[in-house]
């Protein structure tokens, strides 16, 4: 029978391609289900994964196609292995960088006193710079629609790059976290964190991002080394005594409240306890001692300001100083000075930017005479919101806080014991856990002075004067979530009395991105709406998600699950590395080397860039190597021929049919320890160790194998019977290990010659492939064979002759017991080398030589 016969009959394309697999098979599976999760299923048979939401206010890059791949890896593989996987999809879509994506692209700004303009249009086509240096003022609602046009956009060009990587997630299980679903658990959780107390109010310093106009939290910083310049400034103590500080800052001199110092400074001792008065402004304060003060920094003596960084926070707290706030949430120095400092010099500095009053503030120094020297240029970190442009500030201001163990060793403790409960993956991660719980200076900000996120759900009553009454906020019942409360009013109140005196008024606030991102479990889950779904699937078993973000996303939803909950969230995390540029540096659009993937995926197809991210390791850096995606995309299309030439010689007609000769079952006992070395490596959450053993194995299987008994399954009887059913055993089973990493080659050579999908296929046991072995089978005998037909191959090579060329002798020479076994193999080399005649000498060399004659 021909092999256009054989593969006719089997339904095997004449030219298999990975052209075009993507369209076909991604709307199959939609079509067909392939991945829809089974809620009729125990707990016991439930895998959920928490997936991480991106943000869709940019472009996906390879970094995204990075980590979701490996999701994505041990999804297939624990379906495969009889679960049913809940791997639900989430956009990110509330936040900063959606409102500062719809600025940029619509040229607009919101301004909440605006009414709602029910005909207001935007444009049609992402507007100039100008306008976007000059945007136009539109209301709240207005704005909170158009950034819901956008995200919706956004989400669909998300959706079909990850249609196209071949993501098995359930997509009838998609959510937003600004959807209603999102809306009302995040609120539903704040609300029952204020009744236990653990989220609570407080006028306090903050952290201000000036561009944003909003609070930022601690594990949203980043410090940036910037230039600046030390000024040495004169402060007058009693006796005509002088006190020189170095400041970088000295536009906050009317701000200062104290000196302080260490206590074990002498320099300063005799100063501690009584005051000084200021340059230029002549405020008299405090010198104070304390031990966080550094006698090695600048003078020894520093200045104490409200508030130039945490440092006068720290100092402000607990030396109890006085308030004396110059910067206002603008970025600009009030328009007032504070109480106690004299109108007339401040009335220089009064409105101006930060950099406008450092200069005015230097140049009156200098006129005074108490600037001494000239400023001395550094370069310095400045901390800025991690996705802000402008150095932060520190501003009082009323905020809403999470207890985080900030501020509450007890609470610190058992966050901790969360961590060590948790599989980390890889281990050392946890040791950046660790290091974030044990560093954290207070308690989380959970409030954002912004408009398109979750309302915090509160409102307060207003008293006679129209002041509100901020320590008894009123609360929704849970049954009407999601509330805003700047639409709505509170029950026992109507729309008239908003902002009148004697009735309430909105919390105008919205809360942190990470306040709804870190319930992503409970959001996807269905707590308290589907509690038969969360029972299924939470605690879930897999938090995927990126190093970075420990400190933020992990962290918080740690403390989410535990305060909610008193459990861990999910059972395992597993941390990705970075994605790297040729030159090993880390992939980032402000650097810009920034690849985006969809060009990739579609000039080397999916297999290819999905085979790429699988080689590398959780929390393992990976270079972007085009290189690599080519050898996935080569190993993909061998994988067609491969399995086109195996069916072809009717491998579909002998599955199930033992393997009697030696050699086949020699192959059939390498693939039963590949299938328990890449299930273990698996089961370690090691995908790629289990790509490499099963890819290690398939170049050998192709290589050596199938050259070494072609010949035989061409023919007829026992030992072609025997070839055809180890060459489907051998098929079926390397399918199943690829599948997680080449879906679509997989699910193609699949349909071929099987039932159903490969990727609802059990995944191969030991047992399965030990049960198509008649007898024993050595591993050994199959690289012995190997290495002899690799000689008669070099000896052809060396003479340029065709692989086909005619050996009319050969001559085996090694130790006795090696070519008793090469005896076993010696009728396939023969056909595989085409050997005339096959010579066994025995005790002749210490390995085995295979001399061939010409």
């Amino acid at each position: 029978m021909t092999d256009t016969a054989r593969t006719a009959r089997t339904g095997v394309p004449e030219r298999p391609t990975l052209d075009g697999l993507e369209d076909t098979w991604s709307r199959r599976w939609q079509e067909e289900g392939t991945y829809a999760f089974d809620r009729s299923r125990e707990r016991s048979n439930v895998y959920a994964i928490d997936t991480p939401p991106p943000t869709v206010s940019g472009e996906l890059h390879m970094g995204h196609v990075f980590s979701y791949t490996h999701t994505d890896l041990i999804a297939r593989f624990q379906r495969m292995r009889g679960r049913t996987v809940f791997y639900p999809i989430g956009w990110d879509d509330n936040g900063l960088p959606t409102e500062r994506r719809v600025q940029n692209v619509y040229g607009v700004r919101c301004d909440p006193s605006l009414p709602y303009d029910p005909d207001w249009r935007a444009p049609d086509t992402p507007v100039d710079d100008a306008a976007r240096k000059n945007p136009s003022p539109i209301s709240r609602r207005n704005f909170i629609e158009l950034c819901e046009r956008l995200t919706l956009a956004d989400e669909q060009v998300f959706e079909a790059l990850w249609r196209r990587l071949g993501l098995s997630v359930d997509w009838s299980l998609m959510y937003t976290t600004i959807g209603p679903v999102a809306r009302a658990t995040s609120q539903r959780a704040f609300l029952r964190n204020v009744a236990r107390d653990e989220a609570y109010q407080a006028q306090a310093p903050t952290l201000w991002d000036v561009g944003f106009a909003t609070a930022v939290a601690q594990a949203e910083l980043e410090e940036r080394e910037r230039p600046g310049a030390y000024h040495r400034l004169r402060f007058h103590a009693p006796g005509s005594q002088e006190v020189l500080i170095d400041t970088t800052r000295p536009e906050l001199l009317p701000a200062c409240v104290a000196l302080v110092c260490h206590p074990d400074d002498e320099r300063y001792a005799d100063l501690v306890g009584g005051s000084v008065r200021t340059p230029v402004f002549g405020v008299e304060v405090p010198v104070c001692a304390h031990a966080l003060a550094d006698p090695a920094k600048g003078t020894g003596i520093a200045m104490v300001c409200t508030f130039g960084d945490l440092a006068d926070v720290t100092w402000w707290r607990e030396l109890h100083l006085d308030t004396r706030v110059v910067i206002g949430r603008d970025g600009r120095l009030l328009p007032e000075p504070p109480a106690g400092v004299p109108a007339q010099p401040y009335a220089a500095l009064a409105g101006q930017t930060v950099s406008g009053a450092r200069r005015a503030v230097v140049q009156l120094l200098t006129d005074a005479g108490d600037l001494v020297g000239e400023p001395r240029p550094i370069t310095h970190p400045v901390k800025f919101y991690e996705r802000g442009d402008r150095p932060l500030e520190i501003v009082s201001t009323r905020q809403w806080y999470l207890r985080n163990g900030g501020r509450d060793t007890d609470l610190r403790e058992a966050l901790l014991a969360r961590g060590r409960e948790l599989r980390w993956v890889p281990e050392h991660m946890r040791h950046r856990y660790e290091h974030w719980v044990g560093g954290l200076t207070g308690d989380w900000l959970v409030s954002r002075q912004r408009f398109f996120g979750v309302p915090v759900p509160v409102w307060y009553r207003l008293d006679d004067t129209g002041e509100p009454d901020w320590s008894h906020p009123l609360t929704p019942d849970e049954s009407s979530l999601p509330i805003d409360p700047s639409e709505e009013a509170p029950p026992g109140y109507d729309e008239s009395q908003r902002g009148q005196p004697g009735g309430f008024v909105g919390d105008p606030d919205v809360l942190d991105t990470w306040a709804t991102s870190s319930l992503t479990p409970q959001i996807a889950g269905g707590w308290e709406t589907d509690p038969e779904l969360f029972g299924r699937v939470f605690p879930m078993d897999l938090r995927p998600q990126g190093q970075e973000i420990i400190r933020t996303w992990l962290f918080a939803t740690v403390v989410r699950a535990h305060l909610e909950h008193g459990a861990l969230p999910w059972k395992t995390a597993e941390l990705s590395g970075w994605i790297l540029d040729p030159d090993r540096k880390k992939m980032s659009k402000s650097k810009g080397n920034v690849v985006t993937p969809m060009a990739l995926l579609e000039e080397h197809g999916s297999d290819a860039v999905r085979y790429w991210a699988a080689t590398g390791r959780p929390g393992v850096d990976l270079a972007f190597d085009p290189a690599q995606i080519r050898i996935g995309r080569r190993l993909a299309t061998k994988l067609l021929n491969a399995s086109r030439f195996a069916l072809g010689l009717g491998a579909a007609d002998a599955l199930r049919a033992p393997a009697t000769a030696p050699l086949d079952r020699a192959m059939l006992a390498g693939l039963s320890d590949a299938v328990a070395t890449a299930t273990a490596a698996f089961e370690a959450y090691d995908h790629t160790a289990a790509l490499q053993t099963a890819e290690s194995f398939f170049w050998r299987f192709c290589d050596d194998y199938i050259e070494l008994v072609k010949e035989r399954a061409y023919g007829t009887g026992a030992g072609a019977d025997s070839a055809r059913a180890a060459l489907a055993t051998a098929l079926s089973v390397q399918l199943r290990l690829f599948a997680p990493v080449l879906p679509y080659a997989t699910e193609e050579v699949w349909s071929w010659w099987r039932y159903g999908s490969v990727h609802r296929a059990p995944w191969p046991t030991t047992y399965e492939v030990g049960r198509a072995v008649q007898g024993e089978g050595d591993p050994e005998l199959l690289r012995l064979a190997s290495d002899a037909l690799g000689q008669v191959r070099r000896a052809k090579s060396e003479r340029k002759l065709s692989m086909k060329a005619e050996v009319p002798l050969a001559e085996a020479l090694g130790p006795a017991a090696l070519l008793d076994q090469l005896t076993e193999v010696a009728d396939d080399l023969r056909a595989a080398g085409r050997i005339g005649k096959l010579d066994l000498l025995p005790d002749r060399t210490p390995e085995l030589v295979i001399a061939c004659a010409f």
